[in-house]
């Protein structure tokens, strides 16, 4: 079985930060930054992103500055560093407390939506920066108290650890790990028809988190096994891809398929079928649909095709 190299980079790949990890730790560069009026707002609403053109097709991110910013560092969400884009300090700060956040900013600055709809409109380096500070805010929101002693926590690093105000334990972002393979045998692939979609026709690349002590080529192995009875042999990396919906990172593969015949986990899995190229190329001719155009799943099919 041979590598197939991804054909261009993921969405939420290609950041055009500059993360500047050691001006976490400088109190005063931060203090002054926060309240310079260059300084870029990435806001983040209920896990939402502030947007404009999203109604007529082209929609753009929207960073904001000055009293716009301060009005929504003052909703009381947790704010924190991303990093400095072409010089410029940029933050993301979380004004979820608020029931209605545009009334906080001035009039046509666009609005919030569900970055997942949109990503393969954006441009990919705003996709970058909306889903770095989702990811972030979501983290910040979800752990205010500390997992080891159960009492408050205090942010600190400009918003990536928080530690505990009791126990002083330090607990910083979380990402989790999660394969995602197309299986391939005689130039045909395995896709599936998720539980998590009994609506849709969708099929896709199965998936699934690492374990504790497993590697990423045992994670492929045993997700393909316990999902579709399908044995894999030979597994190779492609790509990957940062998830934040709302912690993860995809880890792209092609595995090659050593048996053929499928038995599903009716608890992960509607259906489960090998679809020839020709199918592919064609989905709403054979009645099914391929995963949405920004994910990995959708890459790692459309690479394998143009390798025919």
């Amino acid at each position: 079985m041979l590598s197939i190299p991804a054909s261009r980079p993921n969405a939420y790949t290609g950041s055009p930060l500059d993360r500047a990890a050691t001006r976490r730790e400088d109190a005063a560069w931060i203090a002054a930054a926060l309240t310079d009026p260059g300084t870029l707002f990435a806001p983040v609403w209920r896990s939402r992103s502030l947007m404009k053109g999203v109604q007529e097709g082209q929609p753009e991110a929207v960073l904001i500055t000055g009293a716009a910013a301060e009005a929504m560092r003052m909703a009381g969400g947790p704010w924190a560093f991303l990093g400095l884009w072409e010089g410029r300090p940029v933050f993301t700060v979380d004004c979820s407390q608020a029931e209605d956040p545009l009334p906080l900013l001035p009039d046509a600055m666009g609005s919030f939506t569900d970055l997942r709809a949109v990503a393969g409109l954006l441009p990919p380096g705003e996709a970058s920066v909306l889903a770095h500070a989702r990811g972030l805010m979501h983290w910040r929101t979800k752990h205010r108290f500390c997992g080891v002693c159960g009492h408050g926590c205090e942010a600190r690093s400009a918003g990536h650890v928080m530690v505990c105000s009791n126990c002083r334990a330090q607990h910083f972002p979380r990402t989790d790990p999660a394969v995602i393979m197309l299986v391939v045998r005689e130039g045909h692939c395995l896709l599936g028809h998720s539980q998590r979609f009994p609506n849709s026709t969708m099929y896709s690349t199965l998936a699934g988190f690492v374990e504790p002590g497993e590697s990423l080529e045992e994670a492929v192995r045993r997700e393909v096994l316990e999902e579709s009875g399908i044995v894999v042999g030979e597994v190779h990396y492609h790509s990957s891809q940062p998830w934040p919906f709302p912690s993860s990172i995809m880890l792209g593969f092609h595995a090659e398929g050593l048996s053929e015949a499928i038995t599903i986990d009716e608890t992960e899995l509607r259906d489960a079928r090998w679809f020839s190229r020709e199918e592919i190329r064609n989905p709403s001719a054979h009645g099914f649909a391929l995963p949405r155009a920004d994910s990995i799943a959708r890459r790692l099919i459309e690479d394998w095709i143009a390798q025919a």
